[in-house]
């Protein structure tokens, strides 16, 4: 009786072994199925997200783009007696030990300037060479009042136009800082692309919801200039 019953046990610990098998085939197969299909579905997605960015870019809206800074650079050919500007000028700031050049705030156009010993000024803040212009002989004025008197009419040069705007359709940053070149992207750290724009030598922040900002041209023509290029490059991507 002992040695039937050791065999029936024995056969029934067999069976429970291969159910048991079957039971992991069984899941193992269904596991596969289930991740073959999540794949799938995550292409599709892929796929259909640059899809519909690449019909977003076609059917793009109006866009509009302006200046809001203008940095420009010029000399006075005068030297400068900058403590005695610091001295008798109350919107100037003065620290030598720290950098040498003075800063002066201007109210109106509202402007600042950096202006150093040998006469040299670097303005920032105006929105349009007339503001520039303005800013310059505001600039003057203030040194009338230290006995300086500026004779010539300086010579204005661009060193950089900073303009903002948007472009009228909204932009798949992931896809874009995949194909495109010369691109930064890192949304933990900030939430736009750059974009350097080579063709045009300008530099673009691009955002998700299109708008964009621009910096590196010298002039209003190579701002529209190169958003037409931006345009049209983001078209091409698919």
């Amino acid at each position: 009786m002992a040695k039937k019953q050791k065999k029936h046990t024995k056969k029934n610990i067999k069976k429970q072994l291969k159910k048991k098998k079957l039971v992991l085939k069984k899941t193992k197969k269904t596991m596969r199925k289930v991740i073959a299909k999540r794949v799938k579905s995550k292409k599709r997605i892929t796929l259909s997200a640059e899809k519909a960015g690449a019909e977003k870019y076609a059917d793009a809206g109006p866009r509009d783009i302006r200046v809001v800074n203008i940095v420009v650079s010029t000399s006075l050919e005068h030297d400068i007696p900058l403590e005695k500007m610091a001295a008798t000028l109350s919107n100037t700031e003065y620290n030598p030990e720290q950098f040498p050049g003075l800063v002066i705030r201007i109210k109106d156009p509202k402007t600042s300037a950096l202006i150093f010993s040998s006469g040299k000024v670097v303005c920032t803040g105006a929105r349009s060479m007339e503001k520039v212009h303005e800013s310059i002989e505001r600039i003057i004025e203030s040194l009338k009042k230290i006995g300086i008197k500026i004779a010539i009419t300086p010579k204005i040069n661009i060193q950089n136009i900073v303009a903002s705007g948007n472009i009228g359709m909204d932009l798949n940053l992931n896809v874009l800082a995949m194909k495109l070149d010369n691109t930064e992207y890192e949304p933990e750290q900030f939430p736009g692309l750059v974009y350097k724009l080579m063709e045009a030598k300008a530099t673009f922040l691009l955002f998700s919801n299109g708008k964009v900002v621009c910096t590196g041209t010298k002039s209003e023509q190579e701002v529209h200039a190169a958003l037409d290029k931006l345009v049209e490059t983001l078209k091409a991507v698919k």
